[in-house]
């Protein structure tokens, strides 16, 4: 198993978000002895320039070599990259109630029409095979549950982009209120823990029997 880890704070690993999304990795890699982790961090990516809009937009032709520079190089090397993954960690801070720059300049390198999409008279229609993604996000206040006090725009956002290039079977986990205190925080991982666990032992269970009935 391929997994890609999606890095989204400048915080790095000291963000709470990574610190979640660690355990993501360490419960993936106990159902994989033979599991890998490829890691991209896109908390400074830079955004698709000019050539990139020009080229999306049909002004001018993308080269049939293949040989692409600036943005539309960094777009063909995130869009392989995210092929290659057997699954995804998106490990994210929310900032002002949605996805941070960083995530939001990957979202854009690779949801790229003609490549990991197409636009059909019915929708977009997406060219990725389904694949399992794991969304760590922390945020200082509460977006979820009775103590929610400000507005989710990440989560239904990620839900449908990623849904547009064919990534449907998202899930998401978050440790909420980090402003509130040590005590606050350590709940708040135990909680998004307990999910993690349950969620990729039960996960496995349909993978351990292909592979016995192989």
């Amino acid at each position: 198993m391929n997994i890609l880890r999606i890095s989204c704070s400048p915080r790095g690993t000291e963000a709470e978000s990574f610190r979640l999304s660690q355990y993501l990795v360490d419960t993936l890699c106990a159902t994989d002895a033979e599991a890998t982790v490829t890691e991209c961090d896109v908390s400074a990516l830079a955004h698709p320039d000019v050539d990139y809009a020009d080229a999306l937009g049909g002004r001018v032709q993308v080269r049939a070599d293949g040989f692409e520079h600036g943005a539309l190089s960094r777009s063909a090397a995130l869009i392989c990259q995210l092929q290659a993954a057997d699954c995804v960690v998106i490990s994210t801070p929310m900032h002002n109630f949605t996805v941070p720059s960083g995530l939001k300049s990957w979202i854009d390198h690779v949801v790229r029409i003609g490549v990991t999409f197409d636009a059909t008279p019915h929708g977009k229609v997406g060219r990725l095979s389904d694949r399992p993604v794991y969304v760590a996000i922390s945020s200082g206040g509460q977006f979820s549950g009775d103590l929610a006090r400000q507005p989710d725009f990440l989560t239904p956002y990620l839900r449908a982009i990623l849904g547009t290039i064919g990534l449907k079977n998202i899930n998401f986990y978050s440790v909420e209120g980090t402003v509130r205190g040590e005590e606050a925080l350590a709940e708040a991982h135990e909680r998004a823990n307990v999910a993690i666990a349950a969620d990729v032992a039960r996960a496995a269970v349909p993978a351990l029997a292909m592979v016995q009935a192989a």
